[in-house]
């Protein structure tokens, strides 16, 4: 998330009570998550796990709970609690308001586009020219729609991120993380009815160009979808995916967060894919592997108990 002018840490040190760790004189332009940082970014950083690839990242101003020597261009701020002080930054420059009508008096709709009763469309949303937005399309602050896209029934464009920080003590709980990002839909993409695709967290959420994608599929924050991909019903993809262009994924295909599908490639119905895949490949099977190997593999298993009985009688 760009900030609308600069902001001294000096200013962003008083606001969250924290004390500054190297060059007081920086100035930060945006607020982002670590998978999203920029130069000019403030981020944060609490857990041992992640410190290093918080003080490598192109992140300028790191809200952190432990002292280090700030790495050159960057300026620590040390806060006892850096999700709570990341939290409170995002609260102030991306205040909540809720919603009191069905469309916000700051929408920016093209051309020729039709919008279905019962249709919500919050604050600062663009939709291009010639789109069709079906009854029932719920469209949250800040999306960005482009040109000639249909969006069906019962979809959900722009909720909340899926990113919570388990707490122990006092008491066990999950602490919401404020999402501050976007969804920005290209130009004649097809989402069908009842999907559901979550902004940013502090960055968009991307469906290229020309992209189709079936009923009832789920689309994480921070996912970036290549153009001309083809999404069938019930596909599940998690946040900060990266799926290239050309790729097909058919139905039930489950995708875990964190990795990339190379362009071209096509994964076969209810497969399970936990980790990244190369393009122009088939993959099919839990974990998803070449398809022309799993079926092989699935072959052998269904002979086991036909030459476990042959082994027996050895």
């Amino acid at each position: 998330m760009q900030l609308p002018a600069p902001v001294s840490v000096k200013w962003i040190a008083d606001f969250v009570q924290g004390n500054i760790l190297g060059d007081a004189a920086q100035q930060a332009t945006g607020i982002n998550e670590i998978h999203r940082v920029q130069h000019g970014d403030i981020s944060f950083v609490d857990h041992e796990k992640y410190y290093r690839i918080a003080l490598q990242s192109a992140a300028t101003i790191i809200l952190i709970n432990q002292e280090f020597e700030p790495p050159s261009g960057k300026t620590l701020i040390l806060v006892e609690d850096p999700f709570r002080a990341y939290n409170r930054l995002v609260r102030y420059f991306h205040p909540f308001s809720f919603p009191e009508k069905l469309q916000a008096d700051s929408v920016q709709i093209g051309e020729g586009t039709r919008i279905g009763p019962q249709v919500f469309i919050g604050e600062h949303v663009q939709i291009g020219k010639n789109c069709l937005i079906y009854p029932h399309v719920t469209i949250y602050d800040h999306c960005v729609i482009g040109n000639d896209v249909i969006i069906h029934s019962g979809t959900v464009i722009g909720a909340d991120a899926f990113y919570y920080k388990k707490r122990t003590t006092p008491e066990w709980k999950y602490e919401k993380m404020i999402s501050c990002g976007r969804v920005v839909i290209e130009d004649e993409v097809e989402i069908g009815a009842q999907c559901t695709i979550d902004k940013g967290v502090s960055g968009d959420t991307i469906i290229g160009r020309g992209t189709k994608i079936d009923n009832l599929v789920h689309i994480g924050h921070d996912t970036r979808i290549g153009k001309a991909c083809l999404i069938a019903a019930q596909v599940g993809i998690a946040g900060t995916v990266v799926i290239e262009d050309h790729v097909t994924l058919w139905g039930q295909v489950g995708i875990s967060k964190d990795l990339t599908i190379g362009r071209e490639a096509v994964v076969l119905a209810q497969s399970g894919v936990p980790s990244s895949l190369k393009g122009g490949q088939t993959y099919f099977g839990y974990p998803a592997e070449e398809a022309r190997y799993k079926r092989r593999e699935i072959a052998w298993i269904k002979r086991i108990p036909e030459i476990w009985e042959k082994v027996k009688h050895l």
